[in-house]
């Protein structure tokens, strides 16, 4: 199958969480949702932006998805209320593949199945529509409720890329890298239906 770039505006609607092309105009209900339980302070070790720096982080992604390098969007659940953002990143047609990432979702909305549709409808149009042989999903070593979340998608991990950068406040970061490829695709699939299925 052949590497299809993803068409600008993306939308991806599922029952719980609809995943939105990102627009300027989000940025009050982003702020909203990263000020809930001081988000962006207790989660300093992520992409969350803090409030004050919400417009720059917005027209960042924006730029990076005018150049083609990222496809940025905002989660919003079936009540209209403004979860957080993610994306496609890292997109390589040679490969194919592509990065999911730079996710962050206000606290509430952790547990509730909304993360889990988000990854599962990102996935299918990767895999799907897209036509993908892998998708890559990166996280910090300390953030273990991430990595959590992303071994239960059912990623495998390819290694710890250590001193990769830094964090805000300066210190050393690894990351910890993860990977679906296509022929796993299927089980992951499976498994994540049978968990929306509950819900």
């Amino acid at each position: 199958m052949t590497f299809r770039l993803p068409p600008a505006p993306l939308t991806l609607t599922g029952r719980l969480v609809e995943l939105r092309p990102l627009e300027r105009s989000h940025h009050d209900a982003l702020v909203e949702a990263v000020e809930e339980d001081d988000l962006w302070q207790t989660a300093w070790y992520t992409s969350v932006p803090s409030p004050e720096g919400m417009a720059a982080e917005i027209d960042r992604r924006l730029a990076l998805g005018e150049k083609g390098e990222m496809v940025p969007f905002v989660a919003v659940d079936a009540r209209e209320r403004m979860l957080g953002m993610t994306t496609y990143y890292d997109l390589v047609a040679d490969v194919p593949r592509l990065h999911i990432g730079y996710t962050w979702n206000r606290p509430s909305a952790h547990g509730t199945g909304t993360n889990v549709e988000s990854k599962l409808l990102l996935l299918r149009h990767a895999f799907d529509t897209l036509g993908v042989f892998r998708v890559g999903l990166t996280t910090q070593w300390v953030n273990f409720r991430s990595r959590a979340a992303i071994e239960r998608l059912g990623a495998k991990q390819d290694g710890v890329m250590r001193a990769m950068s830094r964090y805000r406040n300066g210190a050393l970061r690894d990351s910890v890298e993860y990977s679906i490829i296509e022929p796993e695709w299927p089980a992951v699939r499976a498994t994540l239906e049978a968990r929306l299925a509950t819900r």
